[in-house]
């Protein structure tokens, strides 16, 4: 993790441990398919997918960031301005600055990113100093950057500043185009390729007039001499741009017959496939020496703020940027009518940790479903509750309520509201999901074999502050054989106080809970059914015995596979 003066979601730096979560784990819990639904930017799904898969059992972490989510959704000009600027700042959109070297070595083309870094780092001070002045500001967060900003902005050093970057603006602006000449052989190939001029216009097409006199007048004739006259009408060559992009140093150029072999090529930045190749880089040794003044005067007006670092500014805004993209999709999920709340994290009193749930729902459901025809459900972990055994009827909704607890506590702990009527409960120092496994994981040890070995892993990183939420764990081999070993599992579970989901169509493991209980370890077990109603799904959990055969005994009754159904004996039964 890092560590800055300037953050909203990384405090207390020098008491805090952080704990990555695996892609797994966010994928088991829906977190990659709900980040599709809060952002269609694929960088910034990467990023929300960072923060939330770095945990830490320190409920202040919790506490800082639930109050500066708090302030910004309750302040949409806040959220509004600050993607505004996200619009407008190149620097922000990449996430970064350009890899350079040192103004001392560079050339002009790293001069100018490196002048347009400054610019945006100016124009986002003044931003943040403007949308933040005169706010109602509740979080420790929000406060403290807009202390800050306002020192930045107010520094004796700022105001120099703006007014030297912004007369090299001007300056650099009035480059617009380069004239490259290209020498051919007689196969009109190019044998070399060269500056020619720096121009303070763009390169234009004639006139429709000038284009049809051309057209019907114009008759192949070669210059007699190489010098450039000036014009600066444009013949582009078809292609020539997507060559030069692909390196110019390794290309073979074939110019056809009857095209003007020279092209302008303007400082427009073309990508290439490791983000940073331009075409002007290429030519950046001869516009150097075409343009030394202009390269000298950047260069020494840079250097004099060599030591201004944006990086706190380019690691800020996406921080910003991972409250407000939650924030306007919650804000949407509210007006269709859907329940969110700001968790409550605290600190537990006895060392063990708690979580008091109601009226909670999976969120993936909101992409499927209506908040009425959604089922809420409550859910407690304290010290009589620690492992819950979940059982039920298939597609009864067992997976849904185990995610939605994963989804609860990394919300909770990312300081996003909650989907959820209220929600108490000690942070988590990790979430790790043992959930069936794709079959070409299994090749090599067989599906009993994996989950073993993964569920030892994951075991064996668990504490008593961490959740662990098992889907179906251990149920790739027999009945018999499954059970010895999840009774095993259990036991070692309750010996450590791991707060547990286990759903499992093992019904025989909630009968004895008993006997788990009996033994001496840091917590108990219950029994957690998806209750059954005339052989319905409800997709209501609660505390009480498996159902056992009697939900079956109800599903068969409704399709009509019993004895008595089958054989029409039902009248003489009754």
């Amino acid at each position: 993790m890092k560590r800055e003066n300037l953050t909203v979601l990384f405090p207390y730096q020098d008491s805090v441990t952080w704990n990555a979560l695996t892609e797994e784990t966010l994928h088991d819990l829906g977190i990659d398919f709900i980040c599709e639904k809060v952002t269609a930017d694929p960088k910034e799904r990467v990023l929300i997918l960072q923060i939330l898969g770095n945990m830490t059992a320190d409920a202040r972490v919790t506490r800082f960031r639930c109050e500066v989510f708090d302030d910004l959704y309750r302040n949409p000009d806040i959220r509004k301005r600050m993607l505004e600027l996200l619009g407008h700042v190149k620097f922000l959109n990449d996430y970064g600055t350009v890899r350079r070297p040192s103004e001392e070595a560079a050339g002009l083309w790293d001069l100018l990113h490196r002048l347009d870094e400054i610019n945006d780092y100016i124009s986002t001070v003044e931003a943040l100093e403007d949308c933040l002045k005169n706010r109602e500001l509740h979080s420790e967060g929000m406060r403290e950057l807009r202390r800050g900003i306002e020192a930045i902005r107010h520094d004796s050093g700022f105001d120099e500043l703006k007014k030297d970057i912004s007369n090299l603006k001007t300056d650099a602006n009035s480059l617009k185009s380069v004239t490259v000449g290209i020498n051919l052989n007689e196969r009109m190939e190019a044998t070399g390729i060269g500056l020619i001029a720096a121009n303070s216009k763009f390169f234009t097409r004639s006139n429709i007039l000038r284009s049809f006199s051309d057209a019907i007048s114009r008759k192949d004739q070669l210059k007699q001499e190489a010098e450039w006259d000036g014009s600066m009408n444009w013949h582009p060559a078809t292609g020539l741009l997507d060559k030069l992009a692909d390196g110019m140093e390794n290309v073979t150029w074939r110019v056809l017959p009857k095209i003007n072999p020279i092209a302008a090529v303007t400082m427009a930045r073309v990508t290439g496939d490791d983000g940073t190749r331009d075409i002007p880089r290429t030519m950046d040794s001869a516009l150097n020496n075409l343009l030394s003044a202009t390269v000298r005067k950047l260069r020494d007006t840079l250097n004099k703020y060599a030591t201004v670092s944006i990086r706190e500014m380019t690691e800020l805004i996406p921080e910003l940027v991972f409250y407000v993209r939650w924030a306007e999709f919650i804000e949407r999920l509210r007006a269709k009518g859907w329940q969110f709340c700001e968790a409550e994290a605290e600190d537990s009193p006895d060392g063990a940790p708690q979580m008091e749930a109601k009226g909670f729902y999976n969120l993936k459901l909101t992409a499927v479903e209506t908040p009425e025809s959604t089922v809420a459900n409550d859910l407690d972990f304290d010290a009589e509750k620690r492992v819950y055994l979940l059982t039920g009827a298939n597609r009864g909704g067992k997976t849904t309520v185990t995610q939605a607890v994963g989804q609860l506590m990394l919300l909770a702990q990312g300081g996003i509201y909650v989907p959820a009527e209220s929600f108490r409960f000690t942070p988590a120092d990790g979430i790790y999901t043992h959930f069936p496994a794709d079959e070409d994981r299994t090749l090599d040890l067989g599906r009993l074999g994996e989950e073993c070995k993964r569920f030892r892993e994951l075991f064996e990183k668990c504490t008593e502050s961490s959740l662990l939420l098992l889907n179906e764990t251990f149920s790739t081999t027999s009945f018999e054989e499954g059970y010895y070993i999840a009774a095993d599992a259990i036991r070692a579970i309750l010996s450590r106080g791991t707060r547990t989901i286990y759903n499992t169509h093992m019904h025989k493991l909630a009968k004895e809970l008993e006997q788990f209980n009996r033994e001496d370890g840091k917590a108990k077990a219950v029994s957690l059914i998806v209750r059954s109603e005339g052989g319905k799904r409800s997709f209501r959990v609660e505390i009480a015995p498996p159902e056992g055969t009697s939900l079956a005994r109800d599903i068969a009754e409704k399709y009509g596979v019993t004895y008595e159904a089958l054989t029409g004996t039902a009248e003489e039964r009754n």
